[in-house]
Parts: structure tokens; sequence; C-alpha cells
């Protein structure tokens, strides 16, 4: 019996080795049948499909109740059981998004295989992608998950207040406890690199300078290595126009962060170049963009959850042709149709000098709300990472790298600090 048991394991750890050197070879990994997660990443496909078809059948309400941020639902399947948290507020989310109920369940409960995400993060949780990249779960401890749901409320004011907030969009939060009695929480989120197939570097920006360099993959490598602040150095996010949004953004999203009192938050980055046909749009294009992003109600599949920058599926239905358009973009049409933006004399190709909260540009993508065109390139922007508290635990190691690294900066330092800094990072690296 022994002998088996240890065989077992000497497989076992064979097979992670196996695995271990493809991830790095690869960066993504399939979850297949061989995979040690197959079994979770199953379970917590069907428990989404029953989570997921539960908030699809009330009709949405206009208001949510405290009761709806309280909700926790328990779904007893064959061999586990799921807890869904806060499912009406989530799905209130999914929809102000423009992501239909049936669209995120297709994506998460496919019967395509979920992707492992190995990164050079010093995270300890699981990372879960599904197959089409769109969506991450990952693992949570207890602590996490609770903070997120006692600041839920202000987590979707603020999104409600500023559409096109850089942080990330906790699309739900879950509990699975399967065999022996072993839980695990976890999160929904929208990616913010997606879609990816472009993406030509990325990086995970704190603001600071000690561990943050990262040894970049070797060329015609597909091993996907996440840079950091130093590898940043010399580079710019050039957006001209839209750099007054993202930096007055910025400030607005750290500024809520710091009330919550957290810190070592990461700003994700990533671009990939422009096509001709993306730098030169025309004007019909601009005109149908900016009422996406301004009109809630130009796009007749959401008219209740719209959002600036929501993508249409159905263009035939709601596009009007160039021509027509064109006759009927007039300065002073435009002035009353969109209120909020001013229309500068001169150029028409500048008409849209938009304000610099919520009314931006967005291009025809499914995740609009962490995309910005520049003039050459594409920037996929978001801030993750928002659970690490400036606790006790925090204070006294902000005492010890001071002593360790002085006259350095490091990540461990006030909300306050942390907040203004990173603030001055994406200032001094824009233009």
């Amino acid at each position: 019996m022994e002998t088996s048991a240890r065989r077992s394991r000497t497989l076992k750890r064979r097979r992670w080795g196996g695995l271990r050197q493809q991830w790095q070879l690869l960066g993504l990994f399939q979850i297949d049948e061989q995979h040690e997660f197959y079994h979770l990443t199953c379970m917590m496909k069907e428990g989404l499909s029953a989570a997921i078809q539960r908030t699809s059948d009330p009709v949405p309400t206009a208001e949510l109740s405290e009761n709806d941020f309280k909700s926790e639902v328990t779904h007893i399947h064959k061999d586990f059981t799921m807890e869904t948290f806060a499912g009406p507020v989530f799905a209130s989310l999914r929809g102000s998004l423009g992501l239909t109920e049936q669209e995120y369940q297709q994506s998460l409960c496919s019967e395509h295989f979920y992707l492992q995400f190995i990164s050079n993060s010093k995270s300890r949780a699981d990372f879960f992608l599904t197959n089409d990249k769109r969506f991450f779960l990952k693992t949570q401890n207890r602590r996490e998950i609770k903070f997120l749901l006692s600041n839920l409320k202000i987590y979707v004011e603020h999104l409600k207040k500023f559409p096109h907030s850089l942080l990330v969009k906790f699309l739900g939060v879950h509990r699975i406890t399967f065999p022996r009695r072993q839980k695990k929480f976890f999160i929904v989120m929208q990616s913010v690199f997606y879609p990816d197939e472009r993406i030509n570097a990325r990086y995970d920006i704190k603001g600071c300078e000690v561990s943050r360099w990262t040894d970049p993959a070797l060329e015609e490598s597909h091993i996907i290595v996440v840079l950091k602040d130093l590898n940043f150095e010399g580079q710019f996010i050039t957006l001209d126009q839209q750099r007054s949004w993202l930096l007055r953004q910025v400030e607005i999203d750290t500024q809520f962060l710091r009330r919550l009192n957290v810190l070592d938050y990461s700003l994700l980055l990533a671009h990939q170049p422009l096509h001709w046909d993306e730098r030169h749009h025309s004007f019909a294009n601009i005109i149908i963009r900016t009422k996406r992003s301004v009109i809630p109600s130009f796009s007749p599949k959401h008219p209740v959850a719209s959002v600036p920058g929501e993508v249409l599926e159905d263009n035939s239905s709601a596009i009007m042709s160039e021509k027509t358009l064109t006759e009927h973009a007039s300065g002073a049409e435009m002035v009353h149709a969109f209120p909020e933006c001013t229309v500068p004399c001169g150029d028409t190709t500048d008409v849209l000098d938009y304000q610099a909260q919520n009314r931006r540009l967005l291009p025809n993508l499914k995740n609009p709300l962490h995309v910005i065109d520049g003039p050459e390139q594409r920037y996929f922007i978001g801030i993750i990472d928002i659970f690490t508290v400036y606790s006790f635990k925090k204070r006294l190691e902000h005492w010890w790298k001071s002593l360790r690294h002085p006259g350095k900066s490091f990540s461990t330092v006030s909300p306050d600090t942390y907040c203004h800094r990173l603030q001055r990072w994406v200032q001094d690296h824009t233009k």
C-alpha cells in the first residue's frame, strides 16, 4: 500500500514538473482532464451556470435594496455546493457595463477549457481565464472577500458616478465547498487586457523602484512576461487630447482607494499599434462612437442599463450612412445633440472637444472601458489588486523597508503617499 502511495506521489511530482515547464514556455496552459484544477474548474462552471440563471430570471429593478447587498444564495449540486454573494448587485453591475447575462454565461460556462494563467506575480492566488480570455477568475482569502463585500455599495456608487472608471470591474463573488469540506472563495473580473491578440507589451505599475524590474522575455518567445516600472522608463503613454481625461480619472480613482485606506494596487498597462483604419477614423464614425458615449438611449440593445462606450451588436439597425451623418452634423446640431461637448472653431475633425470625465471616444470593442486610443497606439489601462489595507502589519513592513532601502521608493507606504505617487507617475509618463 505504501509503495503504491509513494509511486502515486512520484508520478504526480513528475506530471507537475512537466506542467510547470510548459507554463514557463506558454504563460497560458489549458486546464484539460490531466490538469490538477480540472475538476475544480468543472465545478465552477456548473455552479456559475446555476447562479447566472437565477439572476437572469427575475425582472431587474431600477434600485438595489439593502437586502440585495446582503444576499447569499446557496446552490446544492451533486458533489459540491456554491454560494453566491450579492448576486442581484453584480447582475445589475454587469448590465450597466452592457454585458448581457446570456453572453456572460456563454463565456464562463462554455464547453471549452479554462486557461491557467501563470505570471511573474508574487500573488499566491490561483488565476483562471475563460477560454475566450474575456474574464478572470481569481481565488481570494476570506479577509479580502469580506473587505470587498463590506465596501461593495460605495464601489458600485463610484462606478455609477464614473462609468469609465479605471478600477477593475468585479462581476461576481462566490464560495465553492467540495468534498472533505474544503472551501474556496473566488471572484470573477473583467480582463483589462481584452481583446489581447495584438498586445505587444504588458506592464504592472506601482510608481516605485524597489523590486520593480523584470527580465523581458527573449525575442520570439511565447512567454507572457508582465513587465514593471523600471522596464517602462524612457517610454510614454502618448494620448494627445485624451491625456487630460486619463490624468483626471486616475486622480478620481486613486483618491477613492485612498479613502478606503488601501495601498499596493497596480496600474495595469498594455499597448499595441493601431492599424491604419483605426488611426484614421471617418467623421461619421466619430459621431457614431460619440453617440454611443454620450447618449444613453442610442443603443437599442440595452436601453435600460447603457453605459458610455457600449458596443452595438446589430450595426445595421442603428448606424446611419456616412453621407446622412455628415449632412446632419453641423456645429449647431452637434451642440444640441451633445450639450456636454464643446465644439471648437476650425477643422471639423476637431469638433469633439469632450469634457474630462465620462465623455471620451471609445473604439468599437467589446471591452471599451479599459481601452484608450492614442494617435499611434491603443492602450489597455486598469487598476487592480485593491484589497491591501494599511494595517498595523503593513505599518511595520513600511518601517522595515525604510531601514532596508534608505532613500529608495518601495510599495509599502501610506495610502495617501501611494495615491499621490501613482498620480505623479502617470503625469510624468504621459504626453
